[in-house]
């Protein structure tokens, strides 16, 4: 199986600490954000976990622990934009903080491990299409040789962000600005020796030079483990979503980074709520066992092939 940690909060900034400990004790339990009651004990053993995707604002907490993670292959999707406080308040400052902790992150576990996520892209009065491109520069620029990949999206709206997208005025490109702006991002990264690729985009881009991208990749973890991995396309994400079947254990409304467009936490309120549960010794991230709570062992197993393949 391959672990994705986390797609719902910032495991490696909040709870590497939970998570060290769950790789310690060998399991770790996950409640069904659709059926409360419902928790999934998932194990973690290394005969099982094929790959570890981390998604992440800032891996620093984790830094002098990774020789902890070296029974499993593993890889960063780290974000740096170009937002202030204004936008993502919870993250450190970009210049004097994240960009060298990005590279610190690459000098140790190599270029080739670490994803550059530029991204969601939003515009507005304050956001403009330039402001980005230079954002976009400079970063790309300060991480020339630490990263052999970017990845860009463009800001969806869900019920939980519509209300922060209104407050902002955020507005939407036409089609040919936006392929223009996307075409100048892509000469960037070229420049900087970057593949770039998208996230989830139901416009075309390949004309730009940016073609669909797939987060938890099927063939970077094959070229990690060695292995050709039995894994198709993920079902529970979106149709243009171009990752492959993951299991996640993170958990809604515990993200501390408080980023304005975010459709993980439903308000301010719930994610103080369940940071007062946080227990780093707790098999539940943010949560406690309840009478009625059933907890269900989930069946977990290798995706390697362990034959070779002449077809």
């Amino acid at each position: 199986m391959i672990l994705s940690v986390s797609r719902r909060t910032d495991i490696p900034n909040y709870y590497s600490d939970w998570f060290f400990n769950r790789l310690r004790e060998g399991f770790l339990y996950v409640r069904n954000p659709m059926n409360p009651h419902q928790i999934s004990r998932i194990s973690l053993s290394a005969q099982v976990v094929d790959c570890i995707v981390f998604w992440t604002k800032n891996p620093g907490p984790m830094l002098e622990r990774l020789e902890e993670l070296k029974e499993y292959p593993f890889y960063f999707q780290f974000t740096l934009t170009g937002y202030g406080k204004d936008i993502e308040p919870g993250v450190p400052h970009k210049k004097d903080e994240m960009i060298r902790v990005f590279q610190q992150l690459s000098e140790r576990i190599g270029s080739r491990r670490v994803i550059w996520r530029y991204d969601p892209i939003l515009f507005n009065q304050v956001y403009t299409p330039e402001y980005h491109r230079k954002a976009f520069s400079q970063i790309a620029s300060a991480l020339k040789g630490c990263t052999e990949k970017c990845v860009i999206s463009f800001v969806d709206t869900y019920a939980k962000n519509r209300k922060s997208m209104e407050n902002l005025k955020v507005y939407d490109l036409e089609k040919e600005q936006l392929l223009a702006f996307a075409g100048s991002l892509a000469e960037e990264a070229d420049r900087n020796h970057m593949a770039i690729a998208s996230c989830a985009e139901a416009m075309d881009l390949s004309a730009c030079g940016i073609c669909p991208g797939s987060c938890i990749d099927k063939a970077l973890i094959e070229e990690l483990t060695g292995c050709s991995i039995r894994a198709g396309k993920d079902k529970n994400q979106r149709t243009q979503c171009g990752c492959v079947e993951s299991v996640e254990v993170g958990t809604y409304d515990t993200c501390l980074n408080g980023c304005v467009y975010c459709y993980a936490n439903q308000s301010r309120e719930s994610v103080r709520r369940a940071r007062a549960l946080y227990d780093p010794d707790s098999p539940l991230l943010c949560g406690r066992v309840g009478e009625k709570d059933r907890i269900t062992e989930r069946k977990m197993e290798s995706l390697k092939e362990t034959q070779m393949s002449f077809l």
